[in-house]
Formats: structure tokens, sequence, C-alpha cells
């Protein structure tokens, strides 16, 4: 999507390489990521593998979560092992620890809470796609120990794309739509989103960083920020230039 137009724009200090199940304008390489060996072809030669590919449904069910986020993520790590890739970038979920945030909502996105959760909090998915989603981080982890590689684990927010409703430049678009339902999802967008940009530096710092292992949260400078980000800040040099509005058009703004 949006990082392989970025990686793919005059000036970019990258070669992208994109594998897809279907055709399409980012598939040069057309594969499913549960075929091993497609997918340790396609890592010959690579730098480095950034892995997006998911089934990415919250509510997404056992089955899709068992083909693509776990058979698939094991084949990702063992395909760049077999074929001497020394990084792999995954793309991880807040939902990896999503019950915090349930359990404590909405108050935990009000702009006087201080509440913070880092990467050292227990591990509670709130879905089996944030089982999927450890599973992968341990994947990782796994094949750091074992394997020496360099592996990068990012719990991404709530990253949108542009014509998405509950993206910031649409959702704050009409201030006279002050309805229940719009005042509750700003309030969420004010706190977790990750805006384009920010989301293809924090991949971009995440492939260059020479740190054997890092797990890390990703989200903008937001003005209320409940997932750690100093900790991006200080390992992968993440410098986040954007931010959610802090107004939301509520006349009791908390």
């Amino acid at each position: 999507g949006f990082v392989m137009d970025a990686w793919r724009a005059p000036g970019s200090r990258f070669e992208p390489v994109g594998l897809a199940r279907q055709p399409g304008p980012n598939a040069d390489v057309v594969a499913d990521i549960t075929d091993l060996d497609a997918v340790t072809a396609a890592c010959q030669g690579i730098d480095a593998v950034v892995h997006l590919a998911a089934s990415s449904a919250v509510g997404s069910s056992w089955d899709a979560v068992l083909s693509s986020n776990l058979i698939g993520t094991y084949t990702v790590f063992e395909a760049a092992r077999r074929a001497g890739v020394p990084k792999v970038v995954f793309a991880s979920s807040n939902h990896a620890i999503g019950t915090c945030e349930l359990e404590n909502a909405p108050a935990l996105y009000d702009l006087a809470d201080d509440r913070v959760f880092d990467r050292t909090e227990e591990l509670r998915p709130d879905s089996l796609y944030g089982v999927s989603k450890v599973y992968g981080e341990a994947m990782g982890r796994h094949y750091v120990d074992q394997y020496g590689l360099r592996v990068v684990c990012l719990r991404i927010g709530g990253a949108r794309w542009p014509h998405d409703p509950s993206h910031p430049a649409n959702l704050w678009a009409d201030m006279s739509d002050r309805s229940p339902e719009t005042l509750a999802l700003r309030r969420r967008m004010r706190a977790v989103w990750l805006s384009e940009r920010d989301c293809v530096q924090l991949i971009e710092k995440s492939v260059l960083t020479e740190e054997p292992w890092v797990l890390a949260y990703g989200i903008s400078n937001n003005p209320r920020r409940f997932w750690d980000i100093e900790h991006a800040r200080e390992v992968l040099g993440y410098e986040p230039r954007d931010a959610a509005p802090a107004l939301i058009g509520d006349e009791a703004e908390r």
C-alpha cells in the first residue's frame, strides 16, 4: 500500500520487491505466503523482509488466522533463514495486549488520563488475531536467539487508508457532526492513529537499525498516547511528524 508507494517514488533509498497472493501494481512476485519454496525463492538476494501480509480483521476466524497469520508467518521467517536474509520486520499489533484497552476504555482515551502501556506489559490478546500477533513476536524472538536473524516487531496502532471514514482527514472534516458514534470514534482515533508517512518512517527505521531485537509500538505523536512510543524513539530513532487533532467537538472535552 502506501509503504510500497513511498518506496517506489523517485529518490527512495529502497528497491522494493512486492510479494502478494494476487496480481496487482505492487505484486512483483505472485505467491502465497504459506508456500515455503516460493517464498524462499523470492527471498534470494534480499536485504530485509517486511512482513505485512495477514488476515487483518480483528474478528478473523480460526481458519483465516491459521493459514495466513500462523502458517504464513512461520513460512516468512523460515524462508528468510533459508535464503540468508539478515533482517525481518514483522507487523505485529496493539491487539497483542488489546484486553488492556478493552478493560479501560473509554476513560483511557481521555486527555487527562496518564496511563501508558509499554513493551513489558503482560500479553493479553483480545482476539484470535491478537493471539496470532503474539505468536509472530515469539517466532521472531526464536529466530533471533536460535538463528541470529535481526528482528523488529512493531505493534502498530490505528493506521488507515486516506479514503477510510475513520481517517482523521475525514473523521474531523465535518465538525458539525457531533453524533455519539462520531465523538466516540474521534476520541479513540485521537489516541491510536498512525499516519501514513509516520508508518513509512517507522518501518524504514526498523529496516535500517542494527539492533538484533526490537519490540516497539507505532503511533503518531497524538495528543493522547496510551501506548508507549518512547522506546521506538530511543532505539529506532523514530520521530513522528503527524498527530490527530486534540479537539473532538464535544463541549465537555476530555
